[in-house]
């Protein structure tokens, strides 16, 4: 991923090129690569690169080869290679990016080009070919990257585009999150969505119609699953994993680990082969001769986990790792630095939602670790929770039409929550997420399973099926992995049916408690007695929410508020507000029964 900034739509752009570089650098952090400026008749594109897929000349702006056509892009497209093919020879490419398909999908489809991606993105096209020029901004399916739209009152005519909001805030008066899914086009200041999968509802703003009936095709849950890992794995640069021990992360890491071990057994196939040619004197001596010397070159899969000292996500990651034969990286932090971290946290994070804040100082902490080993991408396991009603709160649904608009609900606003946290916690140290769930192939099929296969509740969690396996949250994700692929389980049983546990509680109970008391001591009892006064709209209901809208604040200006969401769960279906999985009855029921 990289951090883009447009305007377009200014009078005398050139005079403006240092104050908008200025802008852009607030976004170095993304993409400390190298950075990228184009001027045009009356437009600004600027680019910080992290470098990942086409490392030596991939370099942005991309212009296309009569110079009429200036792309910037922050993301990656998994299907180029694909594109390419289907575009035929007589395209020229003036580089080994997979962004640039974009460019001639351009000028063959418009902006209808958005479906054709595979993809996490968002991008801002800009076509001099016509007068006046026109621009184009798009954001991908889910929201998996991020995308702000600003406009300057002083400056009717501009339009203003970039990957965080505080590249805007000095600029615009209007700030607004560009929705996941959705084209702009300034020839006609349309802003449309051409994101419509079959499980989507046709009212934007009404619950869900499109209740499906699917029964839970495990094996092609499972081959979906996989192969969302395996395109995500297309990386020029040392990556990873991010192991918290809960299933998602695991079952990512279980996959991946597969996908490495397929290279590296190719590899190692290949060059012994011409080990062997060089044995029998038909090629030139190889200095690896050996077979011990050649198990050295196999591959292994890094994973990477942090949690207070003891916590249960260290020990769980532990054993998934061990059992996977990853490369393991632990880092324990104490609650201190986390409290420490939190005012740059929620910098980056341009939020003030506590859940977010809570499960993004660990992750925010941890992506510092890894960029320090040299690793630029990681896969993350983000979405899984919102696609299956994973979260402990679901148990309380009222029936299964509830449960599924409730998925998608979440599913629709994960932009608002873990995938900001997992693009904005990793890419302030310019380290690069990727999110198998949310494949728009996976989702098609996992959002398109009939929910009477995903509910639970404490009753049926303590039912077992054929195999002894209880009928838990996710079951049917569980259910699909559990068996032996190749000689080896995917996963041992503790880790494949463990609990689910939020990642900030499964850090150590005690991080959440330590926001908790920290609040309670630096927000007085007169000033939380007043915080409607201050704060009429989104009003904080705990000193905790009250300690980190103040920092927020302190941070941003007040349009930038509008932009924040709070993850909250379903208050009418008898829930606490509080988001932590501990406030469910049913967490602590699932413990008593398993002690």
């Amino acid at each position: 991923m990289c951090g883009i900034l447009a305007v377009h739509g200014v009078d005398k752009p050139a005079v403006d090129r240092a104050r908008f570089i200025a802008f852009s650098k607030l976004l170095r952090h993304r993409g400390p690569d190298w950075s990228g400026c184009f001027v045009g008749k009356n437009s600004i594109l600027a680019h910080e690169r992290l470098a990942i897929v086409g490392v030596d000349t991939g370099a942005q702006p991309l212009i296309s080869e009569d110079g009429q056509i200036i792309l910037a892009v922050n993301g990656e497209i998994y299907n180029h290679l694909s594109i390419r093919t289907e575009l035929g020879p007589g395209i020229k490419f003036k580089t080994h990016s997979d962004c640039e398909v974009i460019i001639p999908l351009y000028q063959k489809y418009d902006k209808e080009l958005c479906g054709k991606l595979d993809g996490m993105f968002s991008f801002v096209l800009l076509d001099e070919t016509v007068t006046p020029s026109r621009i184009i901004a798009a954001r991908d399916p889910i929201g998996i990257t991020t995308l702000y739209q600003g406009w300057n009152s002083k400056k009717p005519g501009a339009v203003y585009f970039a990957s965080e909001l505080k590249a805007l805030a000095g600029e615009c008066d209007k700030i607004i999150s560009f929705p996941p899914g959705h084209v702009y086009d300034s020839r006609d200041n349309s802003t449309v969505r051409y994101y419509n999968p079959t499980w989507w509802s046709s009212d934007e703003e009404g619950p869900n119609t499109c209740i499906p009936t699917n029964p839970a095709d495990l094996t092609l849950l499972r081959e979906t699953l996989e192969v969302a890992v395996r395109k995500r794995l297309m990386s020029e640069v040392p990556y990873g994993v991010l192991l918290s021990g809960g299933l998602d992360s695991s079952l990512i890491a279980a996959i991946a680990a597969r996908e490495t071990a397929k290279v590296a057994q190719a590899q190692l196939e290949a060059h012994r082969k011409k080990l062997e040619e060089a044995r029998s004197g038909t090629t030139t001596p190889l200095s690896i001769d050996s077979d011990e010397a050649l198990l050295a070159l196999w591959p292994r899969l890094h994973s990477f986990s942090i949690g207070l000292e003891n916590s249960p996500d260290l020990l769980a990651a532990r054993k998934a790792a061990h059992f996977l034969d990853t490369v393991h990286h632990e880092y324990v932090f104490t609650v201190q630095e986390g409290l420490d971290a939190i005012p740059e946290v929620i910098y980056h994070l341009e939020t003030y939602d506590v859940t977010t804040v809570r499960a993004s100082t660990p992750m925010y902490l941890l992506s510092r670790k890894i960029k320090a080993m040299g690793v630029k991408m990681v896969l993350s396991g983000e979405g899984s929770d919102e696609i299956f009603g994973g979260y402990l709160y679901f148990h309380a649904a009222p029936d299964t039409k509830s449960f599924h608009q409730e998925c998608v609900r979440r599913v629709k606003n994960l932009h608002t929550a873990d995938c900001l946290r997992a693009n904005k916690s990793t890419m302030a140290w310019g380290l690069e997420a990727r999110v198998p769930f949310l494949d728009k192939a996976f989702l098609e099929v996992a959002m398109n399973i009939d929910a009477q296969h995903k509910t639970f509740s404490k009753g049926k969690s303590q039912q077992i099926d054929a195999d002894g396996r209880p009928y838990m949250e996710k079951y049917i994700l569980r259910k699909a992995f559990d068996h032996a692929s190749g000689g080896k389980p995917y996963l041992p049983s503790a880790i494949l049916w463990r609990q689910k546990e939020q990642f900030s509680d499964g850090v150590g109970y005690s991080w959440i408690d330590g926001m908790k008391d920290h609040a309670e001591i630096v927000v007085s009892d007169e000033a939380f007695a007043k915080r409607t006064e201050r704060w009429s709209e989104n009003t904080p209901d705990t000193k905790e929410a009250y300690f980190i809208r103040e920092i927020f604040d302190g941070l941003f200006p007040p349009t930038a508020a509008s932009t924040a969401v709070r993850w909250i769960p379903r208050g009418d279906w008898g829930c606490s507000s509080d988001p932590s999985g501990r406030s469910v009855s049913i967490h602590q029921a699932a413990y008593d029964a398993t002690d």
